[in-house]
């Protein structure tokens, strides 16, 4: 008999622990008008639904738990219910319209929806500041999926990289607010510019693979976007400072005047880091400011963003030789010099020296209910040089002519020199989002130009005859035009298929100059088109089950080590 009745009880159980239930509601306005194709979803979880003609919505298949359910509508702001469910429930939203345009309509057309057939990890500015210790951006995701980081200094401050499934940095997109990050030429991103930007991050999407069509290069391992200061309608004023391992500090001053006669705010930040790395020398000397002023209006957004870093770091690029890794795990090659009596002294400033300026500036409009335009002007102003000491050097390869001291003629010395790059980069970009029951489609694209001047000086030479001081000894320019637009297209066809399709369209005009660092001519101008298609389509097992299908193509025009590099006799 007990052994029946512990049967009993553990079906009883086990019954309870699989039980399921259906949460359903009705989305309405502040006037009590029914909100047809709003969004309600589980937070953290994949199921959702969108609402039908009369503001009605079902979630089916919930097990027993706390909830945070969340409903969504453009023009209104979000509202949000916590629920503990044991039972079928029924919720009734009220969602109020904003008095003020949501800055999330800025970066809303270049990412993956709640139902895109793309894997996608959103990062929010909670969990941005939980990590943000003064270490550059790719150290604070490296938690994220498919992801692996480097730092050349060691401690995740300085020069630091990452990968995407394997996929290097010059093959991942960057946006900041939508406006392409990458260099137009190395098709980099070099995070040392930027100290510290994660202080003035709200929010940041990684998608994995190829992603979604957006703006600047073409994404093979993932696509990143960055949304930077949103509204905060209280003033504040903060002061962060912070001290680690390797005599590192980070002091950051953040303040903001919150929502000035309903209509204005200004936010700024100040930050300043310097550590002396974990690698020999590998010390970093960074500082920055972010600046950003907003205008809401009901149906309108203005907003101006001004952010520059400049840094200042001891090379440490090389890596540690093999053979030392047992032994001398710090090791540091850079500014090696060795005397005729083989001693071994180091260059003080073997440094990275560069300074990057941003300014954007967006505007942003509801055409009626179902249309927002979105436009945004940019311009990025970058300079600066890395300084090396080399021993050694065949004057001839710095344009230097022999010097002849009496009856011995010198063909080589040492020498210091630094190799420079002052470039501009200024283009606009925009979208047209339509929205309407279970349709959403973004229609947008964008144009950018840059003008990319490289040339060498060396300021000091051991021998240099007649040669002037800060004799330059190459200079070349890159010029590039890229434009592209795009549409995509996203229909909820019931309560768990979703289906995507994209398409753009991409057009670069390159063209390289004058005379390389080693002294060959560059001479070269080539055309690329690409048309790049997505499809997918996404179906809802459960509340905690996905199945994505996407078939997506992604085209990538060489960067400038590649036609530099190449062969002559055979091209790229």
């Amino acid at each position: 008999m007990k052994t029946i009745w512990i049967a009993i009880l553990l079906a009883v159980y086990v019954s309870g622990t699989h039980a399921q239930f259906e949460l359903t509601g009705t989305v309405k306005d502040d006037e009590g008008q029914t909100l047809i194709g709003a969004n309600v979803y589980i937070d953290k979880t994949f199921q959702g639904a969108i609402t039908d003609i009369n503001g009605h919505f079902a979630i089916r298949n919930l097990p027993a738990g706390s909830y945070q359910v969340i409903a969504s509508f453009v023009g209104f702001k979000a509202g949000s219910e916590s629920i503990d469910l044991q039972g079928n429930l029924n919720l009734s939203f009220v969602l109020n319209r904003t008095t003020f345009m949501a800055e999330e309509v800025i970066v809303t057309a270049i990412r993956a929806g709640q139902n895109s057939p793309v894997a996608h990890t959103n990062v929010s500015k909670e969990e941005i500041a939980d990590r943000n210790l003064g270490k550059d951006i790719p150290l604070l995701l490296n938690l994220t999926p498919s992801m692996v980081t480097t730092s050349d200094a060691g401690n995740g401050i300085g020069y630091t990289n990452f990968r995407v499934r394997g996929t290097d940095m010059n093959r991942i997109n960057v946006t900041v607010n939508g406006i392409p990050l990458n260099d137009s030429e190395s098709h980099g991103v070099w995070w040392v510019n930027m100290p510290d930007f994660a202080a003035s991050v709200d929010n940041i999407q990684i998608q994995r693979g190829v992603g979604t069509s957006t703006n600047g290069g073409a994404a093979f391992g993932a696509t990143m976007n960055f949304q930077t200061f949103t509204m905060n309608p209280e003033p504040y004023g903060t002061f962060n400072t912070a001290y680690g391992t390797f005599n590192t500090w980070r002091n950051s001053l953040s303040a903001g005047t919150g929502m000035l006669k309903d209509k204005f705010t200004l936010d700024m930040r100040l930050s300043m880091i310097n550590s002396d790395g974990y690698i020999d020398r590998a010390f970093a000397d960074l500082k920055s400011f972010f600046v950003s002023g907003a205008y809401y209006g009901e149906k309108s957004l203005l907003k101006l963003n001004v952010f520059s870093g400049k840094e200042h770091t001891y090379q440490a690029w090389y890596g540690v030789p093999l053979e030392l890794l047992g032994t001398h795990r710090t090791f540091n090659p850079a500014g090696m010099i060795i005397s005729p009596g083989g001693d071994t002294t180091y260059y003080d400033n073997e440094s990275d020296n560069y300074q990057q300026s941003h300014y954007q500036l967006f505007y942003s409009r509801e055409l009626g209910e179902k249309f927002i335009f979105n436009g945004a002007m940019h311009y990025t102003y970058g300079r600066g040089y890395y300084e090396q000491y080399k021993q050694d050097e065949d004057l001839s390869d710095y344009q230097i002519p022999d010097v002849i001291t009496g009856s011995d003629t010198i063909t080589s010395t040492d020498l210091i020199r630094q190799k420079w790059l002052d470039n501009d980069f200024y283009g606009f970009t925009w979208s047209l989002n339509y929205k309407h029951r279970r349709m959403e489609a973004f229609f947008g694209g964008g144009w950018n130009n840059y003008d990319g001047r490289h040339f060498g000086n060396v300021i000091w030479a051991r021998m240099s005859g007649e040669t002037e001081i800060n004799h330059e000894w190459y200079r070349n320019k890159g010029l590039k035009r890229d434009w592209n637009t795009y549409l995509k297209m996203n229909y909820q066809t019931g309560k768990r298929v979703s289906l995507l399709g994209d398409l753009q369209y991409r057009h670069i005009w390159y063209n390289i100059d004058g005379i390389d660092d080693d002294l060959s001519v560059l001479s070269e101008s080539h055309v690329y088109r690409f048309v790049n298609p997505k499809l997918g389509a996404t179906f809802d097992i459960s509340n905690q089950q996905r199945f994505a299908l996407s078939v997506a193509m992604g085209n990538r025009e060489p960067n400038r080590s590649n036609f530099v590099d190449a062969d002559p006799a055979h091209p790229v």
